[in-house]
């Protein structure tokens, strides 16, 4: 029986009044682009073995007081994106009325089928997305973005989930998981700051730190100008997605990897091995990627033609921390360069696919650890000119250093996390896991028959490096 949902509650969450001033916040070279992402969307699925009078009574106070607490730190989320008529640049500008969508809901669901580990259809998770308040224009034209929508959804008497749907232009992974961890330990704490004195680390806003060494910041402006805004004021929205697709979490044990590893080390005795750069992401990326480009065989029923087409796996690297930037951990914005890898199809589908995926990914990373802005110019057309390329492009999102799962509100680790669009954007997210230090969960939406046969290839393809 499908699920039913109420809505119980939909208000707006702000920093405490006066605790933030006016601010305007421009946006850097590494920040632009980003306008051309669709919204990421974020879930969070925690057990609760109270009852939902106890929640609305007693938990959902406190998960409000403590956001507002954290949006005095990480206000630009409550924020706006300016976007004004050329030749003005746009920015984000925080004033002293600004908040956040909040949206409670009450939902019939089965939370054991949503945390479960086989695929599930894609919109089972829909119910439990907020979607961004529309934009509004000025009278001279200008255009307001808001930039974060947050729902909490209460699952009778057994679980909720917190689910957040934000702007890619505000902030990348790291500064939005800085965000959630911040508002989980106050939570935790119950908004006893002085608790907390001293354990919880504030972001820097100051975006002036960003260098612009080859001048990309007036480029990717013009670029932008020549875009439809009313276009990227559609993007995120749930559009209508294949009635057969599925979602599925695969999980990667340590073994699992340490003897991938392995198995592409041997494979690679005849490479130079100052060339070679095998690590957990580079073998991971290669085994599903491969996976993958040979589950489209099949698609729709359909055997697909023999092609030799370019196939494109895209990445991004954290750039903070780095010689060339010196910029610290704790620095809220975008601090992001992309890396693609293009090899042919009858490559990939090759007894030595991964073997080839991994030199080619490895060669990419270690090439980007030295040169972080070789390429940079090329992450706006990425982002615009990916969509057109269909499912011949692979992105992966996220980072097992990103420690999802130490997202804890008072309740435990979440039972799941998942990055909910993965659905329409053809990406491949790749976390840590709740229950090992070690594993590597993989999420991912493909159609029903590709699925079956994703899972087939990769279950043969690991029991062929097993036998190592």
């Amino acid at each position: 029986m499908a699920q039913t949902v109420k809505v119980i509650e939909q208000c707006q969450i702000s920093p405490p009044p006066g605790s933030v001033p006016s601010t305007s916040i421009p946006l850097t070279f590494l920040d632009l682009p980003w306008l051309c992402c669709p919204p990421i969307k974020r879930i969070f699925l925690y057990e609760f073995p109270y009852s939902t009078q106890y929640f609305f009574q007693t938990f959902l106070p406190t998960l409000k007081h403590s956001l507002s607490l954290t949006l005095q730190h990480f206000f630009p989320f409550s924020a706006n994106l300016v976007f004004p008529p050329k030749p003005n640049k746009p920015h984000i500008l925080y004033s002293h009325d600004d908040c956040i969508s909040f949206t409670v809901v009450e939902s019939t669901a089965d939370f054991t089928k949503l945390v479960s580990d086989s695929p599930r259809d894609v919109k089972d998770l829909h119910p439990f997305v907020p979607l961004l308040p529309s934009s509004r224009t000025l009278e001279d034209g200008t255009f307001l973005f808001p930039l974060m929508a947050i729902q909490v959804t209460v699952m009778s008497n057994s679980a909720f989930s917190i689910c957040i749907t934000f702007s890619h232009v505000v902030a990348d992974g790291r500064a939005f998981h800085h965000f959630m961890k911040f508002w989980a330990s106050i939570c935790k704490s119950k908004g006893d700051l002085a608790f907390l004195e001293g354990s919880l680390s504030l972001p820097l806003h100051n975006r002036n730190i960003i260098d612009d060494p080859i001048s990309l910041k007036p480029i990717f402006s013009e670029e932008l100008w020549n875009l439809s805004l009313q276009n990227l004021n559609s993007k995120g929205l749930i559009h209508d997605v294949p009635s057969d697709m599925v979602r599925h979490m695969i999980v990667l044990s340590h073994d699992h990897i340490e003897k991938l590893k392995r198995w592409v080390s041997v494979r690679c005795k005849s490479h130079d091995p100052a060339t070679l750069h095998i690590t957990t992401f580079v073998v991971t990326c290669s085994l599903i990627w491969v996976c993958k480009v040979k589950s489209e065989e099949i698609k729709d029923g359909i055997i697909l033609p023999n092609n030799d087409e370019s196939y494109v796996l895209t990445f991004v690297a954290d750039c903070r921390n780095r010689p060339q930037l010196s910029t610290q951990l704790e620095y809220f914005g975008n601090c992001l360069v992309s890396g693609n890898v293009v090899l042919k199809r009858s490559t990939l589908v090759a007894g030595n696919g991964i073997l080839e995926a991994a030199i080619a990914i490895g060669s990419k990373v270690r090439y980007m650890q030295c040169e972080i802005f070789e390429g940079a110019e090329t992450l706006m057309s990425n982002l615009t000119e990916f969509d057109k390329l269909g499912q011949h492009v692979t992105v992966i999102a996220g980072s097992p250093k990103l420690e999802v799962y130490e997202t804890d509100f008072g309740w435990g680790k979440p039972k799941r996390s998942e990055v909910v669009n993965v659905e329409i954007s053809g990406t491949i997210s790749f976390s840590d896991c709740r229950d090992e230090e070690g594993k590597i969960e993989v999420g991912l939406a493909l159609q029903k028959i590709q699925m079956k046969k994703f899972c087939t290839i990769l279950q043969e393809q690991l029991r062929e490096i097993a036998i190592l």
